[in-house]
């Protein structure tokens, strides 16, 4: 069973940036779509990012010109970085990959702002 561990959450300031990097614990190959929830205390996991194999992206409206999803290798299939960041940011990231098989989630990264 492939697992996916974050990384690059942590506290920032307004008006500041992150990366966040996604590691698979093996290679993964045939992926068709990856991406980025966050959920935050009390509230439903939500769609950041996702992008596809061929490249195209598709972001939440609150995080759109801000936010950007990069593909990486199979190894670590998929970043995020994050500019601009506003304290309503604050969740717990999760990156996801899916291949025609399976889906895989990460155990989350937390990315606190404020000030």
């Amino acid at each position: 069973q492939v697992q996916l561990v974050e990384s690059g959450g942590g506290l920032v300031q307004p008006g500041g940036s992150l990366r966040l990097s996604c590691a698979a614990s093996e290679s993964i190959f045939s992926i068709y779509a990856m991406g980025w929830y966050r959920q935050a205390p009390g509230k439903q996991r939500e769609l950041v990012a996702i992008i596809s194999s061929s490249g195209s992206t598709n972001y939440a409206d609150s995080v759109e010109g801000r936010f950007t999803i990069s593909r990486g290798n199979a190894k670590n299939p998929v970043y995020l970085q994050m500019s601009s960041l506003k304290p309503e940011d604050t969740s717990v990231y999760y990156c996801n990959v899916r291949i025609p098989i399976a889906e895989y989630w990460g155990q989350g990264t937390q990315v606190t702002v404020s000030s």
